[in-house]
């Protein structure tokens, strides 16, 4: 992961991170806390990926499952909680299931460059590692699972996302779920779910809304806010 900041702004920041799907949730964390600490007012938080480059389109276990997209959201600071806690969690040792393996080596690719993934092993670790972070991000408000208004999940598979809401004892209908249309656009999917939700009349102003997300890395996390 890596974080790139442009100094000497007045009012704003730009910053490049990357954690690919846990992206959009590392990129507010950071920005949330820029904010809090006073350094910059307002900051634009854009989540996109291109996986159609990197992916093996004679590997049906991968290429039928990514999508390219892109989802943006203005963050401002505000003497109202918007942003009530960040939980963010990183582990090396789980790289292997789940990465791109080619490296870029004078000026040419060494190595597979596409996505390589163990469905079964990521899908177990994912279903667990969320259900912890989320039940992190609860007891650090002292809120309960009854008081969660939506669900706004990283969108990479239905079972993972399935697996989430049953721990927090939420129906599918308090679930934004967008796979079906635009598959698992990793670092976008959070805000295009966020951007279909808002837009629909479903997630309103003071609901309380979970964004969580995991992927390659391994890199995790989650983020309670009031909308």
């Amino acid at each position: 992961m890596t974080i790139q900041a442009e100094l000497g702004i007045t009012h704003g920041a730009a910053f490049d991170l990357q954690a690919v799907c846990s992206g959009f949730v590392f990129a507010l964390a950071t920005v949330d806390n820029y904010l809090k600490s006073g350094q910059f007012k307002r900051a634009l938080v854009i989540g996109a990926e291109t996986f159609s480059r990197i992916l093996d389109w004679e590997d049906r276990s991968t290429c039928v499952l990514f999508g390219d997209g892109a989802g943006a959201a203005i963050v401002q600071a505000s003497d109202t909680p918007g942003i009530l806690s960040s939980h963010l969690h990183a582990d090396g040792n789980y790289h292997s299931w789940l990465e791109t393996p080619g490296q870029i080596e004078n000026g040419g690719i060494r190595g597979n460059p596409y996505i390589a993934m163990e469905g079964g092993t990521v899908f177990k670790f994912a279903v667990n590692a969320l259900g912890d972070v989320v039940g992190e991000a609860l007891a650090a408000n002292r809120m309960d699972k009854s008081e969660l208004d939506w669900l706004v999940p990283h969108q990479a598979n239905l079972r993972i996302i399935q697996g989430t809401a049953k721990k927090l004892k939420m129906g599918m209908d308090q679930v934004i779920v967008t796979l079906d249309k635009q598959g698992n656009t990793s670092a976008a999917s959070i805000p295009l779910a966020l951007d279909v939700a808002v837009r629909d009349g479903r997630i309103k102003n003071g609901q309380t809304v979970l964004l969580e997300g995991i992927g390659g890395g391994f890199a995790w996390g989650a983020i309670l806010l009031r909308w």
